[in-house]
């Protein structure tokens, strides 16, 4: 994505967009990080050949997974997905040495088998393990390969659960605890610093001068996207919508309480020191695998009319619990759903649109109960919800969510994630000045915005 910044806006423009699915390698899920730089270098070769006076470039992935590193800085092999089953013995394992009680007083995360201290306790069995210097997280390993420098940008470093969340350092505590070797972690830099500049033979390449810069941004992209809250309000709540849900409030301080713990929220690092207070819930990971075995089944459906056809439904159907483990792993998607329902005692047709109904009701719920729940937790008032990135888009999904929480819910921006990446960079080489609000006030007016009440269409 290019990010232009002129005229007190910012706007942005697809330059390159690629497919990036995780594959069974070796007997585990990998993502084929090879082969998404090399997208990453083509993106980047369009790039300076429409905008070859750009001045910076920032990366945000997801968050937790990470390649393993040897010791002239190789990858050693292609990086495990958080989707892999491999952590299930570790989390016992590593809660036999550290209750979750403990973890959470260090950490502040909520308990997902996923993060990436339970892979890492995993990695420990790996044929690389041995060989291993560095873990490099997504975002970073990226970075590195651009400019030949190795560090971990703090926002994402949070979900690792390694990070102290009131020193927001790497926790030599956890990490003597796990028996690892805290060389492996390389050094934490704040979002807005400069990682480096590009390595000669990647500036030829791709046709940028070797002076372009990589400046260190939210690089977890829920951090980014909640840079782009388009909110002149303190009292809010986000959504961040798409394959994951990531629901919360913005704070200014960690909450790890007892009520927090139990509620399974995470305290995770945000840009200017801010703490994302949020749940990790489901999200439309069930609609999209749906889709996709549907049309494996030669039966394809067009997203626009499968609403529509949702949307027609009765209220009251029957819901599922989206943050279930069983929704975790691909394939077939639609029976999981059916299942599920039916171990409730409750009926749901096979028909694509009750299935999607049942998805986008049982989202709206998670959705709703999170908001609430936070502000009870955290005595903070909530006045609007804002619905940001992909699943701002999707009309039904966000008047259900009006209906369900009885607040207003702001829709937008979809490219959240790229606003808060560019406008951080902006800050950073000095293009845009001013606070975090400053810079969603910049969101705010350079962005169309869409508002569903509850009780009414949208405005």
């Amino acid at each position: 994505m290019a990010g232009i910044i002129e005229d007190d806006r910012v706007t942005l423009e697809s330059i390159h967009r690629f497919p990036n699915g995780i594959v069974d390698l070796d007997g585990h899920l990998r993502w084929n990080i090879t082969a998404v730089f090399q997208q990453v270098l083509i993106g980047l070769a369009a790039l300076a050949t429409k905008y070859p006076d750009t001045e910076s470039i920032g990366i945000d992935t997801w968050a937790v997974d990470y390649g393993l590193l040897g010791r002239t800085g190789q990858l050693l092999a292609e990086p495990i997905s958080y989707r892999d089953g491999r952590t299930a013995d570790a989390v016992r394992k590593v809660h036999d040495r550290l209750p979750h009680t403990e973890l959470f007083e260090i950490n502040g995360l909520q308990f997902l088998p996923f993060n990436t201290l339970y892979q890492v306790f995993a990695d420990g069995r790996s044929p690389h393990w041995n060989d291993t210097a560095n873990i490099a997280l997504i975002p970073d390993l990226l970075a590195f390969w651009l400019t030949g420098v190795l560090r971990t940008e703090y926002t994402n470093a949070t979900t690792t659960g390694l990070v102290d969340v009131t020193t927001g350092r790497w926790s030599m505590r956890l990490i003597d605890r796990l028996g690892l070797r805290p060389s492996l972690l390389p050094r934490l830099e704040p979002p807005g610093s400069t990682r480096g500049t590009l390595l000669p033979d990647i500036a030829e390449r791709i046709g940028l001068p070797s002076s372009t810069v990589v400046t260190s941004v939210g690089s977890h992209d829920t951090a980014s996207a909640v840079v782009a809250v388009p909110s002149a309000s303190q009292n809010f709540a986000y959504i961040s919508s798409g394959t994951w849900s990531l629901v919360g409030l913005e704070l200014r301080t960690p909450n790890i309480t007892e009520a927090a713990r139990m509620a399974n929220f995470s305290n995770e690092g945000g840009v200017d020191g801010r703490i994302r207070f949020l749940r990790n819930v489901g999200g439309l990971w069930l609609l999209q695998e749906c889709m996709r075995t549907w049309a494996e089944r030669g039966a394809p459906q067009d997203l626009t009319q499968l609403l529509a056809n949702a949307a027609a439904l009765s209220n009251g159907g029957p819901r599922v619990d989206v943050d279930h483990h069983g929704f975790i792993a691909p394939d077939d998607m639609p029976a999981r759903i059916e299942a599920a329902v039916a171990a409730a005692g409750g009926v749901l047709g096979d028909s694509p649109a009750a299935i999607t109904r049942c998805i986008l009701d049982s989202l709206a719920d998670a959705y709703s109960d999170t908001v609430r729940q936070a502000a009870e937790i955290t005595g903070q008032q909530v006045d609007e919800i804002y619905v940001i990135g992909g699943g701002s888009q999707n009309e039904l999904l966000c008047r259900l969510t009006a209906e369900a929480s009885g607040l207003p819910v702001i829709a937008g921006p979809v490219e959240a994630s790229a606003l808060g990446n560019v406008l951080v960079q902006a800050r950073a080489i000095g293009a845009v000045t001013g606070t975090l609000e400053d810079l969603r006030t910049l969101v705010a007016s350079s962005t169309d915005l869409v508002t569903y009440q509850p009780g009414s269409t949208s405005s």
